[in-house]
């Protein structure tokens, strides 16, 4: 069985990053809002904007929680597929880290 981390944009310009088994059921889920406790309920309408393929629970947990600690820009750079972007991202926050090591 594959798992899939995805990506919604939700209607408030947020992005909301979950993780399935069965992605065509999950995206439906939000779309409908059956779970009316959940974070993209009261952001609907939802779209999905980004989703990989994983072929373990693990790795695509390990995932999930990455990107769920990145940046509005660094998402939307994976979104793009914009490589550059993110690691122009990751250099600036390392950067920022250091100065504020000092």
């Amino acid at each position: 069985m594959n798992y899939f981390v995805y990506i919604m944009l939700c209607s408030d310009g947020t992005f909301y990053t979950g993780l399935t088994s069965d992605l065509q059921r999950r995206i439906m889920e939000h779309e409908q809002g059956v779970e009316t406790t959940a974070y993209s309920y009261s952001r609907r309408p939802v779209k999905l904007v980004w989703a990989g393929e994983f072929p373990s629970h693990e790795e695509a947990f390990s995932f999930e929680r990455q990107i769920k600690g990145w940046s509005h820009a660094k998402k939307q750079a994976l979104i793009n597929e914009d490589w550059e972007e993110i690691h122009q991202i990751v250099r600036r926050e390392r950067k920022g880290r250091e100065r504020g090591k000092r």
